[in-house]
């Protein structure tokens, strides 16, 4: 913290609340080493359903497609 670009991120997300369930990571934290490790000059970082999906800024197009195929394999 201060992470500029998460709270950018929370926001822009902020209208999709209903369809995911966000998980913040800190990776400062010492039971997040091997996330640090892997991402330190790259957050904020996003996954969905485990998988890796894009890092600095929301693509919301790339976003909104990845989270409509998985809502269509419900």
């Amino acid at each position: 913290k201060p992470c500029p670009l998460c709270d950018e991120a929370k926001e822009v997300l902020e209208p999709y609340k209903r369809r995911f369930i966000l998980q913040e990571v800190d990776i400062t934290l010492p039971e997040n080493l091997a996330w640090n490790d892997k991402y330190k000059y790259d957050i904020p970082v996003f996954h969905l359903n485990g998988k890796f999906l894009m890092k600095h800024r929301v693509d919301i197009k790339k976003f909104e497609d990845q989270l409509t195929k998985l809502e269509l394999q419900k």
